[in-house]
């Protein structure tokens, strides 16, 4: 069916690298490190590059996600609304009028002074800005003076001035409402056409479709360089290659798309090589268009340093709340990165508002946070210099039997966290730290917002969401502590029980009940009209499972553990016994993510060290239940982990490939492992939702990092 994943030897290499990693619910800061007074994370050790360079540079054009994330251009090229996407990465985190620790920024420019004494003017507001202060990090390393004074022209704009997350702002890539377009659900019938370079035909080409209202639409070429897309509306669409490394940009505007037209070949023209004649064969320039085009674990696997400095910052750093690509694209000096570091691992929380009164997150100790300042500031300080970069394969054989539906949603900086699919076809979805939710209509692209209610002096944002049977949609606030109705019908809102019902993960049960995890070792189940809890579990060896999962016949529940050194334990409840089992996953620190039941009764769970592990239930059979871990022969990109394992209805199990590019496929009862590219470096997905309803089943899930909604569509 689909792509193999690699060979063995490099497995044991890099599985010495698996260990349990930081965050959790800091998921607050995704995308970014933060420091006290700072402005949140920088671009790439390259620098910025000018956002008018981008349609011609030859190396990537600007419909790449990832280069307008890294370039600051998710809202504009240049002036205050780029300043704003540069704010919300280096100063919203600290400067949100929720935090405590450092000032809100809003009408900077009315005041005599800043907190240091000086006069409040242009040059001032630079100075700090570059050179930081105590709590605050240099970034005179990150950011050009174009950056610098994009972010002056927003500050002194006291109108639209200060991005806080009660408003979002709006994503000038969707244009579902303004453009009205069908979006097909077929995966062929349409155009076709061929890709090659002059060294012949071309596998594993990202061949890109978008249409009027912003929907993309991928396809992949297979070993003879051809390609397939759905049938689609007839009109004028835009061709393009994405992540077109080692190649260069290939985008054509206005193509007339018409029935099964063949189109003309797509001719690729290969990269410049390094002139260094001593470079490795293969590499390319590290340079911000081609990075930007990379994986997290591509970058990490290209930087210099030893196995103990990489997996320290694997550890310590990458659980998921935020991309590598954020911390890479950073550049800082020593002080810097220590400020950087230590505001990381001393604060918790949903802006990282509220510090540990003593020791570090997750049992970071002394020793490994100086492993952490010294290799960051080695590899991304002022002198450092990247190397020629390498890349993992494409995609290959069966891998390119998929058609890959991307969907924009119409704001940006929503931190989209789950999905969930309604009896209508539509797609629910979360945003972690604004009050918007919504709903997209995959057969359009319409995306229609819902504003959750304000809970004074408590950041807004939503975690998990579900649909009941009876059409209710249920949201978790995970900063206002709230378990959140919507009824769909009347578009009313009913808020239940704050600080006492779920606040992050939680599931629904066929009766209707909601089941989630409390601190104090406890597992809950609880009444849905009135939040009552109702029953009681309570818990020995896990704090607070991370997940929630109930069995499609109500009788079992399931949990992982939080993230974490030493949290190698599963829970498995049967409830019509009452019997809990509190299971140890291993001796690696597997920290069971998110995940769901099979059809047989089974519980699976993405571990955050790159295993799936199965709770294998044999209650029936009077064997009680055990573990199992699966990892894959050899990781498809090395520093990579899961956060998820979904089972579908053939029993394969499914799971995006955090800090990688792709979804995993995996088969059981074979054994095999097969990965799926997506045309974005990005896989990381918190939480997927199949579709049982399509002959072959459909993934969809949500881009955290890219802000896009993925439909996955497998061929075979």
């Amino acid at each position: 069916m689909v792509q193999n994943i690699m060979l063995s030897k490099i497995s044991r290499m890099f599985r010495l690298r698996r260990r349990a990693r930081l965050c959790s619910n800091q998921l607050f800061i995704l995308r970014a490190l933060c420091a006290g007074l700072a402005f949140f994370i920088a671009p790439s050790g390259v620098g910025s590059a000018s956002a008018q360079d981008v349609p011609g540079n030859g190396l990537v054009d600007n419909l790449q996600w990832t280069y307008r994330i890294d370039s600051y251009t998710e809202l504009a090229e240049s002036g205050s609304q780029r300043g704003e996407n540069i704010y919300f990465f280096k100063c919203f985190a600290c400067h949100n009028h929720y935090a405590k620790t450092a000032p809100p920024l809003k009408d900077v420019y009315q005041h005599n002074t800043l907190w240091n004494g000086q006069r409040v003017n242009d040059d001032s507001v630079t100075v700090q800005i570059k050179n930081g202060s105590g709590g605050m990090p240099a970034f005179r390393y990150s950011l050009s003076d174009k950056d610098v004074a994009d972010v002056l022209s927003y500050l002194r704009d006291g109108r639209n001035c200060c991005f806080e997350s009660e408003e979002p702002p709006a994503n000038p890539l969707y244009k579902a409402e303004q453009n009205k377009w069908p979006v097909p659900s077929e995966v062929k019938g349409g155009v076709r056409g061929a890709v090659r370079s002059t060294g012949g035909p071309l596998e594993g080409i990202h061949v890109q479709l978008i249409a009027p209202n912003g929907v993309r639409t991928t396809v992949f070429s297979d070993f003879n360089g051809e390609y397939e897309f759905p049938r689609l509306q007839t009109g004028e669409y835009t061709l393009r290659v994405s992540t077109p490394v080692p190649y260069k940009a290939y985008r054509r505007d206005n193509v007339r798309i018409d029935g099964a037209a063949k189109l003309e070949d797509i001719v690729l023209e290969k990269d410049p090589q390094p002139g260094d004649p001593g470079a490795l064969r293969g590499a390319l320039p590290g340079i911000q268009e081609i990075e930007s085009q990379l994986s997290g674990a591509e970058l990490l696997w290209n930087l210099q340093g030893t196995d103990q400095e990489k997996a320290t910052f694997v550890r310590l750093c990458g659980i998921g709340c935020h991309s590598f690509q954020q911390i890479f694209r950073a550049r800082f000096d020593e002080r810097s990165w220590r400020v950087m570091i230590e505001r990381m691992i001393r604060y918790t929380g949903n802006s990282l508002v509220d510090r540990r009164e003593s020791g570090y997150s997750f049992g970071a100790t002394d020793s490994e946070v100086e492993v952490l300042v010294k290799w960051l500031t080695k590899v991304r300080g002022p002198e450092s210099k990247d190397d020629p970069v390498r890349l993992f394969p494409r995609a290959s054989g069966a891998s390119t039997r998929l058609v890959l539906t991307e969907y924009e949603l119409p704001r940006r900086e929503l931190s989209i966290h789950d999905v969930f699919g309604d009896a209508k076809g539509n797609i629910w979805y979360t945003s972690h730290r604004t009050p918007y939710a919504g709903v997209l209509d995959p057969r359009t692209g319409i995306a229609t917002e819902h504003k959750l209610p304000l809970t004074p002096g408590l950041m807004p944002g939503t975690h998990h969401v579900a649909v009941g049977k009876d059409g209710t949609i249920w949201f978790s606030e995970n900063w206002s502590h709230h378990l959140t109705r919507l009824d769909p019908t009347t578009n009313e809102f009913t808020q239940l029980n704050p600080d006492q019902t779920g606040t992050g993960n939680f599931s629904l049960a066929p009766d209707g009940f909601i089941w989630s995890a409390r601190g104090g070792k406890q597992i809950v189940r609880i009444e849905p009209q009135t939040g009552k809890i109702v029953n009681i579990y309570p818990l020995t060896k896990n704090p607070t499972p991370y997940d929630n999962e109930t069995s499609a016949d109500g009788r079992f529940w399931a949990g992982g553990s939080p993230p974490g050194n030493g949290y190698n334990t599963s829970l498995f409840l049967d409830i019509r016994a009452g019997k809990m089992y509190e299971l140890s996953t291993g001796d690696l620190s597997h920290s069971a993510s998110r995940g769901g039941f099979d059809s047989l009764g089974n519980a699976w769970y993405g571990g955050r060290d790159g295993a799936f592990i199965e709770m294998v239930n044999e209650i029936d059979k009077n064997k009680g239940v055990s573990v199992r871990t699966f990892l894959p022969p050899t990781p498809y990109f090395p520093y990579t982990e899961f956060y998820e394992a979904v089972p579908d209805k053939n029993g394969e199990i499914w799971g995006g490939v955090l800090h990688g590019q792709g979804f995993v496929r995996f088969n059981p009862r074979t054994g095999k492992w097969f990965v799926y590219d997506n045309p974005e470096p990005s896989a990381l997905s918190r939480h997927a939702w199949i579709d049982e309803s399509t002959k072959i089943p459909t993934v969809w899930y949500p881009d955290y990092h890219t802000g896009c909604i993925v439909r996955i569509q497998p061929l075979e």
